[in-house]
């Protein structure tokens, strides 16, 4: 793939396959959006089963590129594409790339007497890569369900995560799984391969598993037959994805060693880049590998703007937000959780919110609320930096929390340290990114095509939120 230069004029096609859509996003080497199409899902649920159809997956995606590449204009070249897709989603296919099971969706927890097997099996594999225990929603469980419940398997059956159905149909043959969406199947990221021991000892044999290769890696080209449903152009370089967590990252382009990406949505999720795997005793950080090799800590507490949808429904929040500013800070410490459990920094099934002291008024309740979740932000950054990965570079917020200034401004102050704003940090721009970054490291391709909305600097002050006399 020849490398990325600033007067590149090729296109760079990101795919984002989430939940409820398929996003297509068409950007240049500048980080210009060319071409944008979308195209929603259907699901089916039924208590811990959530699954999807995989054929939908391919014609959703190939609707929404047709969109995308009805905007490029006339002979402007598509330099590669890349998908990412949920963590944790996967399926069983046949030797033609024909789905044989639904797809088990990265929040179907039907394999929980799986998952203790599989902990069983493998905790020194699990706690070499430094999570040190699969959960039911992960893929490895939910492989050993699928072979459970389905016998007559050919010869040439084998597993698939979500991105690797698409990229088959893409190229029109076989092609390697990559190493972020594999993570949550057992993956060895340090050796970057298949642990074969666990697998034997779970009675998985060898040839069910795909290749793997890293996370950038080519898989191949675009197919006529694909180029004919999508309008991408046959020939098209395809590249190895990542998952949809790890592309909102790319898309942030938080990507050098230190840089987090803070997205802060329903729950708070952070990722960031650091030199060496970061292994948490506690089980709650677990960290995915770079295209440039370095590693990727994370983790998502239960705590986020979710309580502001349970506590101040159909109230003007802008307003709100403005009073409360005024009125920094509040009188009460409020921890926001707005259902049961919490994941991060800290495990506690069980927990649930609380605030210590009786509000003065909504004005007051708003302001806690807000605060905590900045409160919270702060305690997973210090224990992060207790685990020794390194939060000392840029940090980008992202999220639907970013469309509050003020709220922004008021995580600036409690960390004390500048908050980076983008343009736009979709899933489907980090992968375009991804995309581009053949010859070149994802960091400098991202600092090229992620544009910059705002900085912002915490306010002095010993009475701001987080702040001592």
């Amino acid at each position: 793939m020849t490398p990325l230069t600033p007067s590149d004029d090729r296109a760079w096609l990101g795919l984002d396959l989430g939940t409820q859509s398929v996003r297509a996003m068409l950007v240049s080497a500048a980080g210009e959006i060319l071409g944008v199409g979308s195209h929603k899902l259907t699901s089916y649920r039924d208590g811990p089963v959530h699954e999807q159809a995989p054929k939908e997956w391919w014609l959703a995606i190939a609707a929404a590129c047709r969109q995308a590449m009805a905007a490029l204009p006339s002979g402007r070249p598509v330099g590669g594409v890349a998908v990412d897709a949920t963590s944790g989603t996967v399926l069983l296919m046949d030797n033609n790339g024909r789905p044989l099971t639904p797809g088990l969706m990265y929040d179907d927890t039907r394999a929980a007497g799986e998952t203790r097997h599989v902990n069983e099996v493998g905790a020194d594999q699990w706690k070499a890569m430094g999570y040190n225990r699969m959960q039911p929603a992960w893929g490895l469980p939910k492989l050993l369900w699928l072979l459970k419940h389905h016998d007559a398997l050919s010869p040439g059956t084998r597993l698939a995560h979500q991105s690797d159905f698409i990229n088959r149909q893409l190229v029109g043959g076989e092609v390697p799984t990559d190493t972020s969406n594999a993570l949550k199947t057992g993956v060895d990221l340090i050796h970057e391969r298949w642990p074969q021991e666990v697998f034997s000892a779970l009675g998985v044999r060898a040839s069910i598993l795909p290749p793997v290769v890293r996370a950038g890696a080519n898989l191949g080209v675009v197919c006529a037959a694909a180029a004919a449903e999508t309008g991408i152009p046959a020939g098209t370089p395809v590249v190895a994805g990542m998952t949809d967590g790890c592309a909102a990252q790319m898309g942030a382009g938080a990507l050098s060693i230190g840089n987090w990406n803070s997205v802060l949505g329903t729950t708070l999720v952070l990722k960031g880049v650091a030199p060496d795997l970061v292994k948490d005793p506690g089980g709650v950080v677990y960290s995915h590998r770079s295209p440039d090799g370095n590693w990727l800590p994370g983790g998502a507490s239960s705590t986020g703007a979710g309580a502001i949808t349970k506590f101040f429904p159909d109230t003007d929040l802008v307003l709100l937000g403005m009073q409360a500013m005024a009125r920094e800070p509040a009188s009460v410490v409020t921890y926001p959780l707005h259902g049961k459990g919490e994941r991060f920094p800290f495990i506690a099934p069980d927990a649930v919110g609380f605030t210590l002291g009786t509000p003065t008024d909504e004005i007051d309740r708003y302001a806690a609320l807000l605060q905590g979740v900045a409160f919270m932000e702060r305690l997973c950054f210090d224990y992060l930096d207790l685990l020794g990965a390194p939060v000392d570079g840029a940090l980008v917020l992202t999220g639907g929390g970013t469309k509050s200034r003020y709220w922004c401004q008021l995580r600036a102050d409690v960390l004390s340290r500048p908050v980076t704003l983008p343009e736009n940090a979709e899933a489907a721009l980090g992968m375009a990114v991804l995309a581009a970054s053949g010859g070149r490291r994802v960091a400098e391709v991202a600092s090229t095509m992620v544009r910059v909305h705002e900085v912002i600097e915490p306010r002095a002050g010993p009475t701001r939120p987080g702040r001592g006399p």
